[in-house]
């Protein structure tokens, strides 16, 4: 069975949804797109695990699927809720599913994506950098460029004291993490290029994106849907915004935890939540 909409056509085979946008027709109307439209390159794919990624997870008996959602490259450009309606619009047709969307994808919707020629790294931020544990699931706060934005964002004091708080808590308590407890989610979502970031962001910083709680909430009086915007590395999750504040967030880290949208260049930004009935 098929469904045509303006330039997204969507098909159910076999009970599998699959997409194919035309960047040039519209097929319904079957007229050109008016030039303010955005052109969204062609696309025809089968929601599918990516590589290395199992489809399903169970938490405490409850089986979930986690489909990613291929995209185009979003920048600054782009208006993500137009985005998440425009690829998220075909593929939830569960009552239950949960469209998810990484936080990098709205933080360079955003324009927080800043070219590291632009940022000049202040001496505190070089010799702060050094005593970063650097891991090959990202750079984090590892770079003299990535560690002045987090000075710019969240202010000097508070890195101090969040380092501080930090030698203390490993030496003490022997725990790690208690940097970015103090030092919040905008200087923990902040990235900087690595060996498998797709350009031209290999040559960026990312910072964590801007009122993830409304952008959630406007993604889904978009599509009707739940919203989450999630921060998930192969090390560690957490859930920076929801469309509606009842949402269970330590819930939602559980079924992301193995990073289903992955670290590499899938480029899937988002992807679905939906339980698996019977």
């Amino acid at each position: 069975m098929s469904f045509v909409g303006g330039n997204v056509i969507f098909s159910r085979i076999f009970g599998k949804t699959l997409l194919q946008f035309d960047p040039e027709f519209d097929i319904l109307n079957r007229q050109k797109p008016k030039t303010e439209e955005r052109r969204f390159s062609y696309m025809a794919t089968e929601l599918t695990p990516n590589e290395g990624k199992k489809g399903v997870t169970v938490i405490d008996g409850v089986s979930y699927q986690r489909l990613p959602i291929k995209t185009h490259l979003i920048t600054k450009d782009d208006d993500i809720v137009e985005v998440a309606y425009q690829y998220g619009a075909p593929v939830l047709t569960e009552k239950d599913d949960v469209l998810f969307i990484s936080e990098k994808c709205v933080a360079c919707s955003q324009g927080r994506a800043i070219p590291l020629a632009d940022i000049h790294p202040r001496k505190l931020a070089v010799w702060l950098s050094n005593y970063v544990t650097k891991t090959p699931h990202g750079i984090g706060l590892g770079m003299p460029e990535t560690m002045e934005m987090a000075l710019q964002e969240v202010g000097a004091p508070r890195i101090l004291f969040a380092a501080a708080v930090s030698v203390i808590g490993k030496k003490i308590f022997r725990k790690k993490g208690w940097f970015y407890a103090v030092a919040g989610y905008k200087a923990r979502s902040i990235d900087g290029p690595c060996h498998n970031t797709i350009p031209p962001y290999n040559h960026y910083v990312v910072l964590g994106p801007e009122k993830p709680d409304e952008v959630a909430k406007q993604c889904a009086e978009k599509l009707g849907y739940r919203v989450i915007i999630v921060d998930i590395n192969d090390l560690e999750g957490q859930i920076l915004g929801t469309s509606d504040p009842s949402m269970d967030r330590d819930l939602y880290v559980k079924i992301l935890k193995d990073n289903p949208l992955g670290q590499d260049n899938q480029q899937t930004p988002m992807g679905v939540i939906r339980t698996v009935t019977e």
